[in-house]
C-alpha cells in the first residue's frame, strides 16, 4: 500500500510538471502577443514628437496662436482644407477649415486630463476645454483664410 501511494504521488508530480512545460512551451511558441503590447510601448517624448510633426509643413505657413497654445505642423487634409496639430498643457486637438468652416478632426487630453468640453464643429469657430487637477485649459480654433488658427476666447 506504501509503494502504491509513493507511485500515485511521483505520476502526479510527473503530470503536473509535464503540463506545466507544455504550457510554457506554447506561452513562448506564441511569443509577445498575448504577454505584450504590440508594436511595442512609446515614451511620452516619442508621443509628442509623433504629434508634432505628422507631415512635413509647406513653406511659408504662418498663424497665431492663443497664450498656452503652440501650433504644430500645417499639412493637407484629404478633405478640402489644411489641418493643423495644437498643443496646450491640457491636451492636443486637430482642426483644419473646410466649407462648412472649422472643425475639430481630433483630440485627446495629455495625462491627467480629461475632456470636459468640446465643440467639434463644423462652425464659425470651434473649442475643446481639457480639466485636470492642474486646472482648465480651452483650445478655441478660427479659420482665418483657409488655415485653422488657435485664437483667445471671447
Amino acid at each position: 500500500m506504501g509503494r502504491r501511494s509513493i507511485l500515485m504521488a511521483a505520476g502526479w508530480v510527473a503530470t503536473a510538471a509535464a503540463a506545466t512545460l507544455i504550457g510554457l512551451g506554447a506561452i513562448r511558441l506564441v511569443g509577445e502577443s498575448i504577454t505584450g503590447t504590440p508594436g511595442g510601448v512609446r515614451s511620452e517624448a516619442e508621443i509628442e514628437r509623433a504629434l508634432a510633426s505628422p507631415e512635413p509643413a509647406p513653406t511659408g505657413a504662418t498663424g497665431g496662436a492663443s497664450p498656452g497654445a503652440s501650433t504644430g505642423t500645417v499639412a493637407p487634409s484629404i478633405s478640402s482644407g489644411v489641418r493643423r496639430v495644437f498643443a496646450t498643457d491640457g491636451g492636443t486637438a486637430v482642426a483644419e477649415c473646410g466649407p462648412g468652416g472649422v472643425r475639430l478632426v481630433s483630440w485627446a487630453p495629455a495625462q491627467g486630463y480629461r475632456v470636459r468640453d468640446v465643440d467639434r464643429g463644423p462652425d464659425d469657430d470651434v473649442e475643446v476645454t481639457f480639466a485636470g487637477s492642474a486646472g482648465e485649459h480651452e483650445l478655441k480654433v478660427r479659420c482665418i483664410g483657409s488655415e485653422p488658427v488657435a485664437v483667445a476666447d471671447d
